[in-house]
């Protein structure tokens, strides 16, 4: 993807993997590369070169996802030369769908940055950090139901929020933003086995970027003793583009818990897998901050290794997400409580929008895609919730 972002910046190709479907046709979910602004039927262009790859005459990412990486070398290869010969679509005239079935989301608390600036916000006068943060990658499960793809209406969650008297349930009035950057497993491990740091690229196909969408007051009743629920599990967003993990070589750079004291299992002998990553945040385009990927305490190696090393396992189509992106300044904060206080959220209207670069070599940056979202679908109460109790 190119994107002009100033002279003295130089954007280099890539070829993210999405699914799109036809607006004109029949809508039949189709695997796809992106070229510039334009698609690439990687199905057709693979029978145009008479060539079967199974994988892609499929309605989503996953079975090419749990090919392994051998196969992902070899598409990666031939999608290179098709995007040279092969007819193209402009992503104009698509509808650019969820790009794999989510089997499982995870979110992650790995940016000291943020961790420290939300605890200060919420524990006033306490210690920020937990006493467990330094030692392990901090996370929670998600719902893999409400994964989104970008431009998905954004629904204001009604919960639990303190009141006067005790709770009442409400429309959230505290809707924020994450900032996140989210993995997508493509090989499996099996149960009673863990995934090692260094195995980190034998298991994780790409990545996407990430709105994992918050209701700050719902979410603070509700999170002592059993953590994020109701304010985390209405929507998170994800962009439609999956970039391979092997377009982020150059990308690769030292995590701050390299220097600390870790448990085996969490030391990288190889290159650590922290990431240049710039990310931007906009609402209704005006820029509010640009979080720094860079600076998070955690790799997505450790993180992945923290998950599976009590003998869980992951499948093919597993999502777990860096959590909020913040790096020390005012302005690289990866949510809004954190950039104005808790005295600014989203208005029914607001839309949001995430961008994002990685270094790619040679002064030159890889463009990551987008996320957006605008807020204010209505939530549909059911019988058991009569509207007169939060209207």
């Amino acid at each position: 993807m190119v994107r002009a972002q100033g002279a003295l910046t130089e954007f280099t190709e890539c070829y993210p993997y999405g699914v799109y479907a036809s607006v004109r046709g029949h809508g039949e979910p189709r695997v796809c590369a992106r070229v510039a602004e334009h698609v690439l039927d990687l199905a057709d262009a693979a029978k145009r070169d008479g060539m079967a790859f199974d994988e892609l005459e499929q309605p989503n990412l996953n079975k090419l996802l749990g090919a392994g990486r051998q196969v992902w070398r070899e598409l990666g290869q031939r999608v290179r030369e098709w995007a040279n010969d092969a007819p193209l679509i402009p992503i104009a005239e698509v509808e650019l769908l969820l790009p794999f079935e989510v089997a499982d989301y995870v979110d992650f608390y790995a940016s000291e940055h943020h961790a420290r600036n939300l605890g200060a916000i919420l524990r006033p006068g306490q210690e920020p950090l937990q006493p467990n943060w330094r030692h392990q990658p901090v996370g929670y499960h998600g719902r893999a139901g409400t994964v989104v793809v970008s431009q998905t209406p954004v629904v204001r969650p009604v919960g639990h929020v303190a009141g006067v008297d005790g709770p009442v349930m409400w429309p959230t009035e505290k809707l924020d933003v994450e900032v996140e950057v989210g993995f997508v497993v493509g090989t499996p491990s099996q149960r009673g086995w863990s995934v090692g740091v260094d195995q980190f690229a034998d298991h994780v196909f790409g990545i996407v970027l990430v709105n994992d969408w918050s209701a700050r007051d719902i979410q603070a009743w509700e999170t002592v003793p059993l953590g994020p629920f109701l304010g985390k599990s209405f929507q998170t967003s994800v962009s439609p583009w999956v970039v391979p993990l092997s377009a982020l070589e150059a990308a690769r750079v030292p995590v701050a818990s390299s220097g600390t004291r870790l448990s085996s299992y969490l030391v990288e002998s190889s290159q650590p897998w922290g990431l240049d990553i710039e990310l931007e945040l906009r609402v209704n385009g005006e820029l509010i901050s640009r979080p720094p990927y860079r600076t998070m305490h955690w790799s997505p190696a450790q993180m992945l290794a923290h998950l599976t090393v009590n003998g869980a396992s992951i499948r093919t189509g597993d999502l777990y997400a860096s959590g909020t992106v913040s790096g020390a300044g005012a302005d690289e904060v990866g949510s809004l409580i954190e950039r104005w206080g808790g005295e600014r959220f989203l208005a029914d209207g607001d839309e949001v929008v995430i961008t994002a670069t990685a270094t790619a070599g040679h002064g030159s940056r890889l463009d990551l895609g987008e996320v957006r979202g605008r807020v204010g679908y209505p939530l549909r109460a059911t019988t058991s919730m009569a509207a007169s109790t939060w209207l």
